[in-house]
């Protein structure tokens, strides 16, 4: 409806339209619109969803953009600047632009009072990738208040009911692994597992155990656990490539390729040879596999496609489609190189 003086501009919808629109007070739109008070997450949700359809924008000091406006999504990650958030940001900033949003990088810090959620609210991002992170109810709950929809990547633990995530055929590459290993002629065998035991690297192993037992039923795994990295998968193989036998050629499956560096040190400290005294498969097929010496032989997920579909989920979700609670499941593949 035109103003009453006659002009053409459009009236500004204020907070009243929101709480009318929504069906509550003022005071409980703009509790609702700023993040703060204790109300029930339906009741914010609609608050949200009434603001978006009347075209409601919160004044710069409030600070937040129009809501619904930001044509934003944001990648949470630990950690940038390695091999793997560069593949994770390749994929997902080359998604979102064919979808026509920016991509905020946003980083998780290690600490009690890290507002990463909040910062996300006051963009208005339309929503959420969070790669290899485990997010609390709390953070995951105020994304859910601002109606921020949020999809996981490759997460750490299982998923929270009814959040989508991406995944890979972890099992199915752990699998892999171990039929490559015993084709290759490995007479003993073992497992390098990151500590803490993630989803993802349980699923690894677990796929290799199966593996290696319809390969190879009377074969027995040696489990060496690390942390996830290079430095300390190194020093915890040294004693039993130290201890091989003459003539035994060791295959070892590590469940990242990080580890698999570790493998490659431990065996240089202890005189092994890879292939020939040590085979090494690793997992990701991020870039530094091709560059070790001999090249590794490594399960590759598609990293980036990964990133490009969680991204693609969300564009449809700010679009209106239903994000599913089921994973999206990209296929790994066993790339052969020296190190087999």
């Amino acid at each position: 409806m035109p103003p009453v003086d006659g002009s053409t501009t459009p009236r500004r919808a204020t907070l009243a339209t929101v709480a009318d629109a929504a069906g509550v007070s003022i005071a409980t739109a703009s509790r609702a619109l700023t993040g703060r008070g204790d109300l029930a997450s339906a009741t914010r949700r609609r608050v949200h969803v009434a603001a978006r359809e009347v075209g409601y924008v919160r004044e710069p000091s409030a600070g937040g953009r129009p809501l619904g406006s930001a044509r934003l999504l944001d990648l949470v990650l630990g950690s940038y600047g390695d091999d793997y958030s560069d593949e994770v940001t390749a994929g997902a900033r080359t998604a979102a632009a064919d979808a026509g949003y920016d991509l905020v990088l946003t980083e998780e810090r290690d600490t009690p009072d890290d507002d990463w959620p909040l910062r996300i609210r006051r963009r208005g991002s339309a929503g959420v990738v969070l790669g290899l992170i485990s997010p609390t109810a709390a953070q995951l709950s105020s994304l859910a208040d601002a109606s921020i929809p949020v999809v996981l990547m490759d997460p750490r633990s299982d998923s929270p009911r009814g959040l989508t995530s991406v995944q890979t055929t972890d099992h199915e590459g752990g699998r892999s692994a171990a039929v490559h290993l015993v084709e290759c002629g490995a007479t003993s065998f073992a497992v390098l597992l990151g500590r803490p035991r993630y989803r993802y690297g349980r699923t690894r192993h677990a796929g290799f155990r199966e593996g290696l037992r319809a390969a190879l039923p009377a074969a027995a795994i040696t489990v060496v656990q690390a942390g996830w990295r290079r430095a300390q998968a190194r020093d915890a193989m040294i004693p039993l490539l130290r201890d091989l036998a003459p003539g035994e050629r060791l295959g070892v499956f590590a469940c990242s390729d990080e580890l698999a560096a570790g493998v490659y040190a431990a065996a240089a400290a202890t005189g092994r040879r890879i292939p020939d005294d040590v085979l090494v498969v690793g997992f990701d097929d991020l870039r530094g596999a091709r560059w070790l010496t001999p090249a590794l032989t490594t399960v590759r997920q598609p990293i980036r496609e990964m990133a490009a579909a969680a991204v693609d989920a969300l564009a449809g979700a700010a679009a209106g489609s239903e994000l599913s609670g089921a994973p999206i499941v990209l296929p790994t593949r066993l790339v052969i190189r020296a190190s087999t």
